[in-house]
């Protein structure tokens, strides 16, 4: 039946890889029933499920192919494809079976089929059993839509947070940006309010200077006047007195005068 479908190049490739696999498997689990060790049975089992683990990513693939060329090949070879698709999963739910078999009469659950994670074991889903084995071709595809949907739609959140956290950080850069701006003016202003605090101390200094200049200036004249007074009090005071030179500019005091006393009879003589 391989032979008559009509598969791209691509899906040819996984397919044949698949049907390898599956003849690998086949041989594998009729040596197993000569291997009478437990240790190399157990070895041949962790090989078999290897085997198991690429079949099921190859037929993963060759179902992606299916939905890429869908729209392009007419309905019967979507048809003919997706029961081969089912084909192969029920060959290797078969496979799978055996390995249960196998694995229930040796006792051994260290081999774990399509592994979750450390100490976790699945073997293939539940869920695609059914979907292979009782699902339609339009179920199929129904499903395949809707786990796209719902991987695009977390893909959208997760730009949506990628673009939240880039806008964050821009929003964050330009505040960084204008508080280093503020910084750098108030450095600016506190250095111009501490040159102008020292011209300020400056300014005092020098107007002190002057001032007790001033002082010193206007005590002189003020002694001067005093002094000026005081002579012209004792010039007035003791006008005869010689020990005190005149003051220049200043009119010596006027010489007493000796009034006569003319009698009348002197005069008539």
């Amino acid at each position: 039946m391989a032979g008559d479908l009509q598969m791209s190049p691509q899906m040819e490739q996984i397919h044949g890889e698949i049907r390898d696999n599956f003849r690998a498997l086949a041989n594998g689990f009729q040596k197993l029933d000569k291997i009478k060790d437990s240790n190399r049975q157990s070895k041949q089992l962790e090989d078999l499920t290897g085997r198991m683990k690429e079949c099921k990513r190859l037929i993963k693939e060759f179902d992606r192919e299916i939905k890429d060329v869908e729209s392009r090949n007419p309905p019967e070879v979507n048809k003919q494809l997706n029961e081969e698709k089912q084909s192969m999963i029920k060959e290797l739910n078969s496979y799978v079976g055996l390995r249960k078999t196998y694995m229930s009469s040796l006792g051994n659950k260290r081999v774990e089929l399509f592994d979750m994670g450390a100490g976790g074991s699945e073997p293939i889903a539940e869920e695609n059993v059914q979907m292979a084995s009782s699902m339609s071709n339009q179920e199929l595809i129904n499903a395949g839509k809707k786990t796209m949907d719902e991987t695009d739609q977390a893909i959208e959140r997760s730009k949506q947070v990628v673009e939240q956290t880039v806008e964050v950080g821009a929003q964050t850069a330009t505040t960084l940006k204008g508080q280093t701006d503020q910084m750098g003016r108030i450095v600016n202003e506190l250095d111009t309010i501490q040159f102008s605090i020292k011209k300020a101390s400056q300014l005092v200094k020098e107007i002190g200077r002057q001032v007790a200049t001033d002082k010193c200036i206007m005590l002189f004249l003020f002694l001067i006047v005093c002094g000026v007074i005081a002579i012209i009090i004792v010039k007035i005071v003791n006008p005869n007195n010689k020990n005190i030179r005149d003051i220049p500019g200043l009119a010596p005091p006027a010489p007493a005068r000796r009034l006569l006393s003319v009698k009348a009879t002197d005069f008539v003589s």
